[in-house]
């Protein structure tokens, strides 16, 4: 699939003396205090990240960044309010992969957000760790699928919202486990993980910077990681795939502008953001999260990926017949 890049053209004629200054007026960034969205309640990955990244990103642009957490509709709220800011860079929505790439297909009266959003950079790289309540009774994967079989239906799991990746890990295990349970959707990780620590919830597929913390401190008990191979800040958890259920879900958080934002400024973001991510803090926070560095991508790169992922995601989610709720 190609992405096309959409570029403002200036007509040159009479009027070409007054391109240089026009053109250094637009490319000014930032002009004051930058806001990321974040489409989640605090305490998520998305919003945990984001702020990991306003910490590092701050001393390069030499602004404050604030952090607005607009939760609901499995990140959409906020993407709407980030896609219909003023395209100045002065606002950006900090993203997980599933509300750019997902999310239209599966929520009704969802606006077109390829064309709607300017990628930036991609920020992480990430996959999902399966938690349990103490009050669960289950140490692994087949436990809690026998748990499943046994009593059918009564098994429950959160999610931070309809159509996110840790509703769609649950739909596939559900599906290639054979047992049934029931979705139960949050405005965000943050709430969805409590309410599985405090037994309202049986579990969670969890993005793991909320996660690791609660697991390491006993609140929490990790039956699987959903990528293709364990993950270095919990080496003793297996994936679901080595506990012989073929489940793989992984995910990435990324940078967006909204999409007339002009060429030179979101270089400018871009250059920003890579350079805060070179950071020794950011690699330091990624590895406390248990997230890893994305690959390297310039923005054109970027934006052919997103283009790609949400094509494919819309073909591969007609099977789980899932929509919004």
């Amino acid at each position: 699939m190609t992405f096309i890049n959409r570029r403002h053209a200036l007509a040159l004629g009479g009027s070409s003396l007054l391109l240089p200054s026009f053109a250094r007026a637009q490319a000014a960034w930032p002009t004051g205090p930058v806001t990321f969205v974040v489409g989640y309640a605090a305490g998520g990955s998305t919003d945990i990240n984001a702020r990991e990244l306003a910490q590092v990103m701050t001393p390069v642009i030499n602004q404050t960044i604030v952090i607005d957490n607009k939760g609901g509709a499995a990140g959409s709220i906020g993407l709407r309010a980030a896609a219909n800011a003023k395209p100045d860079g002065q606002t950006l929505f900090v993203a997980v992969g599933t509300n750019v790439i997902i999310n239209p297909w599966v929520q009704k009266g969802m606006i077109d957000t390829i064309a709607a959003l300017a990628p930036v950079a991609q920020i992480t790289d990430y996959q999902y760790v399966l938690v349990v309540g103490n009050s669960v009774p289950a140490k692994n994967a087949a436990e809690l699928v026998a748990m499943a079989k046994k009593d059918p239906e009564k098994l429950t799991y959160s999610s931070s919202g309809v159509g996110g990746n840790n509703h769609l890990a649950g739909a596939l295990f559900a599906e290639a486990a054979g047992v049934k349970m029931t979705h139960v959707p949050y405005k965000g990780t943050g709430p969805a993980v409590a309410d599985v620590i405090s037994g309202q919830i049986t579990m969670n597929f969890s993005s793991l910077p909320p996660a690791v913390s609660q697991i390491k401190g006993g609140n929490l008990k990790a039956l699987a990681v959903t990528g293709n191979k364990r993950v270095k800040a919990l080496p003793d958890v297996p994936t679901l795939k080595e506990q012989g259920i073929d489940v793989v879900v992984t995910s990435w958080q990324g940078v967006f502008a909204p999409a007339k934002t002009p060429d030179a400024i979101l270089d400018k973001i871009e250059k920003a953001i890579k350079e805060g991510m070179k950071d020794p803090k950011w690699d330091t926070a990624l590895a406390r999260d248990g997230l890893e560095q994305p690959p390297e991508r310039t923005r054109a790169e970027f934006a052919k990926f997103v283009a790609d992922e949400h094509a494919f995601w819309g073909k591969t989610l007609k099977k789980l017949n899932i929509e919004m709720e």
